[in-house]
């Protein structure tokens, strides 16, 4: 039963933490807009603010994306967890785990993303779609 479970279950954790990044990195683009973002990120001591606003941003839409399809999932998992550990780092992390701006959610959404990213994204990952049809496809010289 929980074999039969599992890909359904890391599909619907797939989609709600990519959207949950999308989510995300389109308010630092639309509601925040890239110089509101650059400017919080100045307040919050990031270096290279300007780089990082647009970087974080398009991180976060594209790598939402990817997670809801399945794709480079343990490339995207990977710096979806290294964005989050950079929030908890320069924002949350002196606010402690819980409680107003704590970092809880931030370290859950790091901890979601990789354990989404090296566990094969369950049913319908475009990662195993194309991992299929490479491992069936006749190796050519």
């Amino acid at each position: 039963m929980v074999d039969q479970a599992r890909p359904v279950v890391l599909l619907l954790a797939r989609i709600a933490i990519g959207v949950i990044f999308l989510v995300h990195g389109y308010q630092k683009f639309a509601t925040m807009g890239i110089a509101g973002t650059t400017k919080f990120f100045e307040s919050a001591g990031i270096p290279l603010a300007g780089v990082a606003a647009p970087a974080v941003a398009t991180l976060e839409v594209v790598g939402g994306l990817a997670l809801i399809v399945g794709a480079a999932l343990p490339i995207v998992g990977t710096l979806l967890a290294l964005d989050m550990l950079g929030a908890i780092a320069f924002v949350h992390g002196a606010n402690g785990l819980s409680g107003e701006g704590g970092y809880e959610f931030v370290l859950a959404l790091a901890a979601a993303s990789l354990a989404v990213g090296f566990t094969g994204g369950g049913a319908l990952a475009l990662d195993r779609v194309l991992g299929r049809r490479r491992s069936t496809a006749p190796a050519t010289a």
